[in-house]
């Protein structure tokens, strides 16, 4: 039940400041009041020095807020938000929330506190918070890790060339890090008349209404953010299609997919919970476990690692490998028998109509089964004037629509379409040795199923 000293990670070690007020969490990544290590951690702390714990949440918006971030992300959000408030509040822990920006909010909350708990997340954003976070406070400064199951460095300290490197490196060590998480008793409750007032969560939708952003793009209907919803949707997932889930995954109709990719994108639940749960489901042979445990550790750990040690993730001169950038480069010019307009792909105004309802899913619900993201984006490249450009395209369109977009999943998975993480194949027109998707791919499953799939989920968000 213990928190692995693999995970925490000291960046000030000095003393706590004596006479401090409070033990201070930023929940910045892992936005939850349970199975949450650096919560678990601040507690622990907080009573060993006899005191509370006050939480911090920083709000961006405006020209200051989170990259490409729009009104749909921010709703998931700020639900998943008033819940990690609620659950927090219930458990002794103060919450305070503001429009700052995360190191703005950490910093000057932690002139009272003796210590200073981060918890973690690999973008670059994240990683310039921790920066100034670590200039700007003078006690002493821990972060603890949550977001993953081994964390990044421990499973490896380079960046690896694909699954295959990854993957005895992980299966070599994970037992250690699966492991339950004690909920710790907080000893003494914080009394929020003492603290600073911040952003009232009790109405999620008041604070969005008042907020400066992008409203183009609107909340969905087809996921509620939070951790109860995001316990919910995994026991009944558990429970009923999982059974299935080796035979079934890459086929989209078939309804196998979790879709826990937003609750972890959001920090909404912990991918550790999701993997003892999986292990413990009655439902699913072993076979079933080990393809889930596949995707939701090695896979998603492959990407966590490929942007913590890629400078220029978002980039195609940095994220696509110069064995692919060279023979794409060589095909640049090849003759393309469609092409299309941002404007028309994002409309799904193409000749395909799989790869329109595949646009439409994603445009309208915030999903698109993992499956066809791949077919999405081999036909962008095929389909856009050069591969710069249908790398920017891809990477716009995913992380302007998907509710887990600007996530290090997105942007590998965007710059596997172009080479990453892969090995060069047959040569053809457009894609050099780059791997192609063929409209044959999709007989793979009941398109005319999923289309249909489609359809009633576009109709459900009208």
């Amino acid at each position: 039940m213990a928190i692995q000293a693999g995970r925490i990670r000291i960046l000030h070690d000095v003393a706590p400041r004596a006479g401090g007020a409070y033990v201070l969490y930023l929940l910045q990544q892992a936005n939850r009041a349970h199975f949450n290590p650096a919560l678990e951690y601040a507690i622990a702390e907080a009573n060993r020095l006899k005191l509370p714990v006050v939480a911090c949440f920083g709000l961006l918006d405006g020209e200051s807020g989170f990259p490409e971030a729009n009104a749909r992300h921010y709703a998931f959000l700020l639900q998943g938000l008033a819940e990690a408030k609620a659950g927090l509040e219930r458990r002794g822990v103060a919450f305070v929330m503001r429009k700052a920006s995360p190191a703005e909010i950490a910093v000057d909350l932690s002139g009272r506190a003796a210590l200073v708990v981060l918890d973690r997340g690999y973008l670059a954003i994240q990683k310039r918070w921790y920066g100034a976070i670590a200039e700007g406070v003078d006690t002493r400064l821990v972060q603890v890790e949550g977001d993953v199951v081994v964390p990044v460095e421990t499973a490896s300290g380079k960046h690896e060339y694909a699954a295959r490197t990854l993957r005895p490196k992980l299966h070599r060590i994970w037992e250690a890090y699966i492991a339950p998480l004690a909920s710790r008793r907080l000893l003494h409750r914080a009394d929020e008349r003492d603290l600073p007032r911040g952003i009232d969560l009790s109405d999620p939708d008041a604070v969005l209404a008042g907020m400066n952003l992008d409203r183009s793009v609107a909340p969905v209907k087809r996921f509620r953010g939070g951790e109860g919803a995001a316990r919910a949707r995994l026991k009944a997932y558990l429970a009923g299609p999982f059974a299935d889930y080796g035979s079934d995954r890459n086929r989209p109709e078939a309804g196998a997919a979790s879709h826990m990719s937003p609750y972890l994108h959001f920090g909404q639940i912990s991918p550790v919970e999701i993997a003892l749960a999986v292990r413990a489901a009655r439902a699913g042979q072993a076979e079933d476990k080990a393809a889930y445990l596949e995707e939701v550790i090695v896979r998603r750990e492959l990407a966590m690692n490929h942007v913590f040690y890629t400078e220029g993730y978002d980039a195609y001169a940095r994220a696509v490998p110069d064995w692919a950038r060279k023979t794409l480069a060589e095909h640049a010019r090849d003759p393309r028998p469609h092409r299309y307009s941002e404007d028309e792909l994002a409309e799904g105004r193409t000749h395909d109509r799989y790869w329109n309802a595949a646009q439409a899913e994603m445009r309208e619900t915030g999903y698109m089964h993992n499956h066809l993201r791949m077919y999405w984006g081999k036909k962008i490249l095929e389909w856009s004037p050069s591969p710069e450009e249908g790398f920017a395209r891809t990477l716009r369109l995913n992380n302007r629509y998907f509710l887990d977009g600007r996530d290090p999943n997105s942007f590998t998975n965007v710059a596997w379409v172009y080479g990453l993480h892969d090995r060069p194949w047959a040569k053809r027109a457009i894609f050099g040795t780059v791997r192609y998707q063929s409209e044959n791919s999709l007989r793979k499953f009941d398109a005319k199923a999923y289309l249909k799939s489609v359809e009633d989920l576009c109709a459900a968000e009208a």
